[in-house]
């Protein structure tokens, strides 16, 4: 009698991280971007960590030309990528041997086994095929679940009938990976296909080949008994609303826009291509309806100075760009502090130093934000908190710029920029107003029997800012530069006296606008005896997903530890200091060598002890939520 086959099974779970990974050149980029756009259409929630080389076409086949993809899908809100993905789909022996080290016992490996050639396998650093084990050797993969599929083979296979080359063909076995893994998830399919047919819509034969490759690996998983399991993952409860899936590069260049349009300026972006920023020139750059100039300059410093100069004629001036690129801006930066004009300067930031980690996040520009220029040159500081964060934090940073005239840094990072989230697509109508409030010329009485001049660096009394006077106003003219002004009048001065009360009035300035935020929101629930934690763990910008998945696990174990957030880090809010002395320890985790940390030392004299990593990689919750815990422990 036949053997039966045995009926597919679908089980529940409530979240997996998935991580695609192979050669630069595999597509793994646009696979994971897929089946997140997958799982956003079926309502997960999710986060994720795209991680690529920094060479356009990195060596092939060699663990540094590895790129990959992880995603972090649930039926609940997630805050980070995950630690560690339950399922590695690796196309080659480097994507295998990159990654593997990263797996828990019990991961699902799903591997091509085209590749796993000598020539291959050396290039990847193995001795001997980790698939077919060396004899008397320990098995690397006993501890993993492992699907060997020759993916290449069969989907060169499954497209023959479309006339591509052998290569070409070859080159769709990322969506025959997409397809299994999306039948694995019950990801729908809708979404993909569609993709696929708008963008190889002018090339027939590429389009039905790679959509018949999608759907052959579903039909894979579906009929092939080594897959005996597929899973089903709900939807998260989510507040009512419009949601898309949205990068924080995207979001970002939204803010930006938005910002213009509630301000009623138009806005000039003056900017020079530089990983991972360039994307924010890019989609901006497509929205010149809505009153965007995008200007790609030929060097930093001409970017940030056409910028000013659309700031100087009435415009919300932006640039953007790296670390590298702000230490080039610096000096026109100090020009902005001093002619007092709005300015956005945005920051992805990414490892350093020099030319350091293109491709790799990191948080290491704070202390440049904050004192990178010449002089007493003090501006304020922004910092998102997730990709969709970028967006509230563009229109925080152009509110503060246009109401105190002055240059502001928005610092996000590569990991924000390129990391994607379901995001909640706001009312035009609900975000605040920001009111430009030009200086008018018939307030100067420029001309007029018994008036006085018009007095450019007269202050309003309650912002400090200067009036912002367009040029070629009648009656408006004033002088503007970067020598020292004159209090009031805004001719140039040399005078001590002057020029202490102008740093002095500058400064001032930048501290007035914590009378302006609102209070912090502190994350301490009391115990049923009401005491509170005695353990606060202080974020900034992007750590803020890997800071709420640690204190979270932190508590399950029954350790009490409270949480705040930073998203402005200059002027600090005015309550942050009362904040920080109601506990006993302070925990900072940065994506530096203890940035924050020294600013909170310097300004509220606390014992805010450092939790440093700078990997070129998020934090990882689960260490951090350690690190929580000892600490607790150390004080209890």
């Amino acid at each position: 009698m036949p053997d039966q086959v045995q009926p597919k099974t679908t089980q529940r779970l409530s979240e997996v991280v998935i991580r695609f990974a192979g050669d630069s050149g595999d597509g793994m980029q646009l696979t994971g971007d897929r089946f997140t756009q997958e799982s956003a259409v079926f309502g997960n929630d999710l986060v994720t960590l795209p991680n690529f080389p920094a060479e356009i076409r990195a060596p092939q086949g060699t663990l540094p030309g590895v790129s990959s993809f992880q995603v972090h899908i649930a039926d609940h809100q997630v805050l980070t990528p995950g630690d560690a993905p339950d399922v590695l789909v690796a196309m080659n022996p480097a994507a295998l041997r990159a990654n593997l080290g990263d797996l828990p016992k019990g991961a699902v490996v799903i591997v091509d086994t085209h590749d796993f050639t000598a020539r291959n396998l050396a290039k990847a650093g193995y001795a001997e095929n980790p698939l077919a084990g060396a004899e008397g050797q320990p098995d690397p993969l006993a501890d993993y679940r492992v699907h060997p599929v020759d993916l290449t083979g069969i989907t060169v296979a499954a497209v023959a009938e479309y006339g591509l080359s052998r290569k070409d063909a070859a080159r769709a076995k990322n969506m025959f990976a997409l397809g299994l893994v999306s039948w694995m998830y019950g990801r729908p399919t809708e979404p993909t296909i569609g993709f696929l047919e708008r963008r190889f819509a002018k090339a027939p034969e590429i389009r039905d080949a790679n959509i018949a490759a999608f759907k052959a690996g579903w039909a894979f998983g579906e009929t092939t008994e080594s897959f005996a399991s597929s899973y089903e993952i709900a939807p998260a409860p989510m507040p009512a609303g419009v949601y898309r899936n949205i990068t924080g590069n995207l979001a970002l260049a939204y803010g930006i826009v938005a910002a213009g349009v509630r301000s009623g300026l138009p806005v000039f972006l003056g900017s020079y291509p530089i990983t991972p920023a360039s994307d924010i020139l890019h989609e901006l750059a497509k929205h010149k309806s809505m009153g965007v100039t995008t200007f790609q300059a030929e060097d930093e410093i001409a970017g940030i100075g056409a910028a000013l100069g659309a700031s100087y004629a009435g415009a919300l001036g932006v640039t953007t760009t790296s670390g590298p690129g702000i230490a080039l801006k610096s000096e026109a930066i100090g020009l902005a502090v001093m002619t007092e004009l709005p300015l956005l300067v945005v920051d992805v930031q990414r490892g350093g130093p020099s030319t350091g980690l293109p491709t790799k996040t990191e948080q290491a520009d704070l202390l440049q934000a904050m004192y990178g220029r010449n002089g007493e040159a003090p501006v304020p500081i922004i910092a998102p908190a997730s990709p969709g964060d970028c967006f509230h934090a563009a229109l925080e940073a152009a509110r503060i710029a246009i109401t105190y005239r002055t240059p502001v840094m928005l610092l996000s990072d590569g990991y924000l920029a390129n990391g994607s989230e379901p995001w909640s697509i706001p009312e035009i109508a609900d975000l605040p107003a920001i009111r430009p409030g030009f200086a008018r010329a018939e307030t100067s009485g420029e001309g007029s029997e018994g008036s006085e001049a018009f007095a450019p660096y007269a202050r309003d009394p309650e912002t400090l800012a200067r009036p912002w006077a367009l040029p070629g106003t009648p009656g408006l003219e004033h002088r503007i530069g970067g020598l020292e002004k004159a209090d009031g009048t805004g001719n140039i001065s040399y005078d001590p006296a002057n020029h202490d009360l102008m740093v002095r009035t500058r400064a001032a300035k930048v501290a007035r606008i914590a009378e302006s935020l609102p209070p912090l929101e502190v994350d301490d629930p009391a115990d049923p005896a009401g005491r509170g934690a005695r353990v606060l763990v202080v974020g900034w910008g992007s750590t803020y997903g890997p800071i709420g998945a640690a204190v979270r696990s932190a508590r399950a174990d029954g350790h009490q530890v409270a949480r705040v957030h930073l998203r402005h880090l200059n002027p600090f809010p005015r309550d942050l200091g009362d904040i920080l002395r109601r506990y006993d320890k302070i925990l900072v985790p940065e994506m530096n060598l203890g940035q924050l940390s020294r600013l909170l030392r310097a300004e509220y004299l606390v014992d805010a002890v450092g939790y440093n990593v700078v990997r070129g990689l998020p934090i990882a919750s689960a260490e951090l939520a350690d690190a929580i815990a000892t600490l607790v422990k150390e004080i209890s």
